[in-house]
């Protein structure tokens, strides 16, 4: 068994070195905080989003099987603000954050709409106005719409199973694998100075590189004069009314891991779908500006889309991405966040409607265990209409 007795056996134990990796993931992505450093993300004990009990027929859908077939840790359903259903697997519990990987920047993304609302920056500034030390890279050029967008044409490859090149120096960067002997792994800010090569245009393709995530939370802290992790509890987990405190993966000085490294409880990811869903609302009170989520929904580019990084993995659906949020472009749009081993958020506003969904799927990215996945939201969204 995964990391029990004291000391567990050398085999079940969940280390820096295996933790993204079955068996041990089943354990380790409700544990993060025990196995890399993070900053909490505050919650209000005192202001907490009550979500009463409520009941849909869910007989249609075989959600068990679904589960288990997709090496599912948790799932909370929220339909009109009540909680309609919820199960745990694999020794996780309600109270267990668990990480989220790339629907952390999802979070993100949400975060930008107040710092835009609020006038602490402008979509259309320079990556090179809030971080001038990036003068002479990639990102020289580059606006900050265009890293919510993923359309900045750095070289990058993307590639969960490589075993060596620039994306395994970023996982020594952000603290995410033990560092080999003599090798000076730096931190998230410098990793970022050495990605000096293009791949083609600004405002091109959609092309999915985990450092722009990273190097926005950066230029959000220059322009707040907050640190992430506090500044996504003031502008979202705060008004929000989390139940738990979350938490954020950090790098070796401190730099937040925004792309991948936040860790929060199943029922609270279901609440910022719920809050979604609801225009940006929750019990009446506004956290993300209303015309923010409609402009995820329907200003994306679907042609960058189309000769982007995912076009062939979503089945031939009709999608954009928008501020880090993927969308089906459908007259009443689906929307989600998606993290690798199979992390999701959904939401719908047509039907008042939020899914949270965590894994710990062996294979960060597998296109079956998805479609899996969609399907099984699919059903669930017709049986609440």
């Amino acid at each position: 068994m995964i990391m029990q007795g004291f000391p567990p056996a050398e085999s079940d134990r969940a280390t820096l070195a295996n933790w993204r990796s079955a068996p041990w993931s089943s354990w380790a992505f409700h544990h993060v905080r025990e196995i890399v450093p993070t900053a909490e993300i505050a919650n209000d004990p005192s202001d907490i989003w009550e979500l009463p009990e409520g009941r849909v027929d869910l007989s249609g859908v075989d959600l068990d099987a679904a589960m288990a077939e997709t090496s599912t840790d948790a799932v909370v359903i929220v339909h009109e603000g009540r909680l309609v259903h919820e199960v745990y697997r694999n020794g996780m519990e309600p109270t267990d954050p668990h990480i989220i990987f790339s629907v952390s920047k999802s979070l993100l993304g949400l975060v930008a709409g107040t710092l835009v609302d609020r006038g602490e920056l402008k979509e259309d500034d320079l990556v090179t106005t809030h971080v001038p030390e990036l003068g002479g890279t990639a990102f020289e050029g580059a606006t900050i719409r265009q890293l919510l967008d993923m359309r900045v044409g750095v070289l990058f490859d993307e590639d969960y199973l490589a075993t060596e090149g620039p994306i395994i120096d970023y996982r020594f960067a952000a603290n995410w694998n033990p560092v080999p002997a003599g090798l000076e792994a730096g931190d998230l800010r410098s990793f970022m100075s050495k990605l000096t090569e293009r791949d083609g245009p600004h405002g091109g393709r959609f092309h999915y590189v985990s450092p722009n995530t990273d190097l926005l939370a950066w230029i959000f802290e220059r322009a707040s004069g907050v640190r992430y992790a506090d500044l996504v509890s003031e502008r979202l987990w705060r008004p929000l009314g989390a139940e738990r405190a979350g938490y954020i993966t950090l790098d070796r000085i401190g730099g937040a891991r925004a792309a991948g490294g936040v860790c929060v409880t199943a029922r609270d990811l279901a609440r910022v779908g719920m809050m979604l869903a609801d225009n940006g609302s929750r019990d009446g009170r506004r956290v993300i500006p209303a015309s923010w989520i409609e402009d995820i929904e329907k200003a994306g580019d679907p042609a960058a889309w189309n000769e982007g990084d995912f076009k062939d993995d979503f089945a031939g659906r009709a999608m954009h991405y928008r501020s880090k949020w993927y969308v089906q472009r459908r007259p009443e749009p689906l929307v989600h966040g998606l993290g690798i081993h199979g992390q999701y958020v959904f939401f719908d506003r047509a039907s008042r409607l939020s899914i949270a969904w965590m894994s710990s799927r062996h294979e960060p990215i597998e296109k079956t265990t998805t479609e899996r996945v969609l399907a099984a939201v699919e059903a669930i969204r017709g049986a609440v209409l």
